[in-house]
């Protein structure tokens, strides 16, 4: 499957045929409204990290490139989910804990973080989903959701981390940065239940008071990225 153009996507909710109920329309909405607000929280970060955190411009080029093609990717699935949603776009302000972007291992440690809320969010749409071309798009959006945690663990190792912590809450060795034989839901078994884990991260308070803005504006670059974002 090559990939769902940005006016096709909208059509696949509740097209499930004969079985397809209200109920099960609204579980695809909420899903993928969830996601897309998770999409601009992820563009909102690696944007941040490019622009604000010092440490960015130690990285090698090839980590670098990864960085942005990360941003790039997020603001793709972020436009793909926004034209399944309606007209409406996700929230713009996002809060990350103190010390993100300026501490390597703060913003390592909700990098991960944040990858595995993803990649938790997109398994549940792979069993919830109500039709089988939402279901694979889940799996291919979680696919490079994985990609980026395995990378942001690699970066974490060459920034001197010994380990990292992501959703689990215990640190975990850095070596093998790819340590997942399967991917985990680490306990989430709703949508409801991913998007309290990413409610901190949702407004203002004393432990997430490092505010970033989403631009729903930002064209990403699909150079060098397959399939084409740009042709579906």
């Amino acid at each position: 499957m090559a990939g769902i153009g940005l006016t096709a996507i909208g059509s696949l909710i509740g097209c499930g045929g004969s079985g397809s109920s209200t109920a099960q329309t609204n579980m695809d909405a909420s899903i993928l409204g969830a996601a897309k607000i998770a999409e601009a929280l992820a563009t909102t970060m690696y944007t941040a990290i490019i622009n604000d955190a010092p440490f960015f411009g130690t990285l090698s080029g090839e980590n670098q490139a990864y960085i942005v093609a990360a941003r790039d990717q997020e603001k793709f699935h972020y436009d793909l989910l926004f034209s399944a949603t309606g007209s409406e776009h996700a929230q713009t302000n996002y809060f990350f804990p103190t010390g993100m972007f300026t501490n390597i291992a703060t913003t390592i440690n909700t990098l991960v973080t944040l990858e595995d809320a993803f990649i938790a969010a997109y398994l549940i749409g792979v069993k919830d989903l109500s039709t089988p071309a939402l279901r694979v798009l889940a799996a291919q959006i979680m696919g490079v959701e994985s990609d980026h945690r395995t990378l942001a663990r690699l970066i974490g190792d060459d920034l001197g981390l010994s380990a990292v912590t992501g959703l689990s809450g215990s640190p975990e060795s850095v070596d093998p940065p790819n340590n997942n034989v399967y991917e985990r839901t680490y306990g989430l078994t709703s949508i409801d239940q991913v998007v309290a884990a990413l409610t901190p991260f949702l407004s203002m308070s004393t432990g997430n008071s490092v505010a970033k803005t989403f631009d729903p504006a930002l064209v990403p670059s699909n150079a060098d990225l397959y399939p084409n974002p740009a042709n579906g």
